[in-house]
């Protein structure tokens, strides 16, 4: 690998609250530190849209991200117009991040059919096909900010759904986890993340060192008592030992130097400069960014 891309870090805001709510988060993540302020997709979570314009009015410098728009949600031409639409009231700071969804229970609430992942995949290889074809076109209104359209980040582990990533993205997320049935989601070893990452570069090419790799943090626990807390973790995934944990890029334990270092060595193996943590982890996870700085 050749030399790394610098640390970005994001926060995924997952709880709606009222305006003055929100405008109070998305200004403590930018006192924090964090570089990009992401929204998920999900029924009964902040509305993606409104909300990254809220987030630019409330901040000055941060990105902000669809993290990530399912994609089987969307007509590809009114998606476009949303993207836009925002991408031009934050005055480009906006980065588009889709996905092909994969909650079952939310397409059935929302009357759209669950089809086979292969098919999810073709809707979203459709979506950002069209996404590029209108942002190409000079005479496309509304106009996003940006010359084509937002940066595309392109999140999932199949083989399909990364090769897509690697022909269109500017930014790859992955997950390092595939949905389980409980609360704690079933996470890939490290060598299980290692794998994706190089099917992903060999896909990439020439693009390799070009394309930024973004990996979601699923728990960030400020310990010092790291071995105990992976112990304790590893009673909720007990497909990974506390050793396997340990080493997991979806998992961050020990005292925040610990968690520095943890990135630091994480980005020399898996190449992952750009991290996301969640909502609840806004606050504990600040001191790692100030030392990471």
């Amino acid at each position: 690998m050749t030399s790394p891309h610098p640390f970005r870090f994001g926060v995924n805001m997952l709880v709606p609250t009222d305006r003055s709510g929100w405008v109070e988060k998305c200004r403590k993540a930018e006192e924090f530190g964090y570089d990009v302020v992401g929204v998920a997709d999900h029924l009964g979570m902040p509305a993606p849209f409104p909300a990254l314009v809220l987030a630019a009015e409330a901040t000055e410098r941060v990105r902000l991200n669809t993290f990530v728009l399912n994609a089987a949600f969307y007509n590809p031409a009114l998606l476009a117009r949303e993207v836009a639409g925002t991408d031009q009231f934050t005055e480009g700071r906006l980065e588009l991040g889709l996905g092909a969804g994969y909650v079952q229970q939310e397409f059935e609430t929302a009357g759209i059919p669950f089809e086979r992942p292969g098919r999810r995949i073709d809707h979203l290889a459709r979506t950002v096909t069209e996404l590029e074809r209108l942002f190409a076109d000079p005479e496309y209104q509304p106009r996003p900010a940006q010359p084509s359209g937002p940066p595309l980040l392109l999140a999932g582990r199949g083989d399909r759904l990364l090769t897509l990533a690697a022909r269109h993205a500017k930014i790859i997320g992955f997950t390092g986890a595939a949905a389980g049935d409980g609360r704690f989601p079933r996470l890939d070893t490290a060598e299980g993340v290692d794998e994706r990452v190089a099917f992903a570069r060999k896909q990439l090419g020439d693009r390799a060192d070009d394309v930024e790799l973004n990996i979601l943090v699923q728990r960030v626990a400020v310990t010092t008592d790291r071995r105990r807390t992976l112990e304790k973790l590893a009673e909720e995934a007990p497909d990974l030992t506390a050793e396997q944990l340990g080493e997991v890029p979806t998992i961050l334990a020990g005292t925040p130097a610990q968690l520095a270092e943890q990135l630091r060595e994480r980005r020399e193996r898996f190449g992952f400069s750009y991290v996301t943590v969640l909502e609840d982890n806004l606050e504990k996870f600040a001191p790692v960014i100030e030392l990471l700085r």
